[in-house]
């Protein structure tokens, strides 16, 4: 039996790095796409919990839902036999148009598809690459890792799922590393302007952005030019601060 993979990203179902992706992926594995209906960048891991949604079919195996990557997953796993045929041995999210580096994690709606799956149990591989990337081996890097991930996690059982974050530079070839989160750090701003009618409204964000040097990082392969693949962790508990909680807890035990 070929591999199922249930596919999405954050750039909506329509974009051409995802379609590109979906036709490595479908030489080797059986393919279900489950996207967004639109762009739905730096949503993060939000549900839609307080809105109706509304999934459309596409074609074959393509669906599109109104709603956040993280919704699309959800409802791709907990639909019955409505999108998916069976359990998805892999999640593969993207490829993203641009990367996703350092606390990139925490805002991107990529990473979060990825993590759905990974919460329920599905070994997750979200795919970024730079603007500058040739799609075409981007798309097959993407797909190649996709089925190494599937390959392996099926000779040996990882617990809890395996979540990997994979950045692809400018370029058509490159070396690939393990890594680690990096530091990307924004112009940070808000800008304040005024519309035809005279109300306020604002943007937030800057467009600048630079990387701090940490060795081994995400940040510094993209740099140099090579693929990083950083293996996250569903459990962003710390054993950091156990001092301060402690003083903390003693504090409002003797209030």
């Amino acid at each position: 039996m070929r591999p199922l993979i249930l596919l999405s990203n954050d750039d909506g179902y329509a974009s051409p790095n995802l379609i590109a992706l979906h036709a490595e992926l479908a030489q080797l594995a059986d393919v279900v796409v489950c996207a967004p209906e639109i762009n739905q960048s730096a949503t993060s891991h939000s549900l839609s919990l307080h809105r109706i949604l509304r999934l459309r079919q596409h074609g074959p195996a393509i669906f599109a839902l109104d709603g956040t990557p993280a919704d699309c997953i959800y409802v791709a796993l907990h639909a019955g036999e409505r999108v998916l045929p069976r359990r998805p041995d892999v999640v593969v999210s993207g490829v993203n148009n641009g990367p996703n580096l350092g606390s990139d994690i925490f805002y991107s709606g990529t990473v979060a598809a990825a993590r759905e799956g990974a919460l329920r149990g599905i070994p997750a591989i979200a795919l970024s690459a730079d603007a500058k990337a040739e799609r075409g081996a981007a798309a097959a890097l993407g797909a190649k890792l996709a089925l190494a991930l599937y390959h392996a996690t099926s000779a040996v059982a990882a617990r809890p799922a395996p979540l990997l974050n994979v950045n692809i530079p400018a370029g058509a070839s490159w070396p690939i590393r393990s890594t680690c989160i990096g530091v990307r750090l924004y112009s940070e701003e808000v800008v304040f302007r005024e519309d035809p009618r005279g109300h306020e409204y604002l943007w937030i964000g800057g467009a600048g952005v630079r990387h701090d040097h940490v060795v081994g990082s995400d940040t510094e392969a993209y740099d140099e030019g090579a693929v990083g693949i950083t293996a996250l962790t569903l459990d962003i508990s710390t054993q950091r601060n156990t001092d301060l909680l402690a003083v903390l807890i003693n504090h409002i035990g003797s209030a």
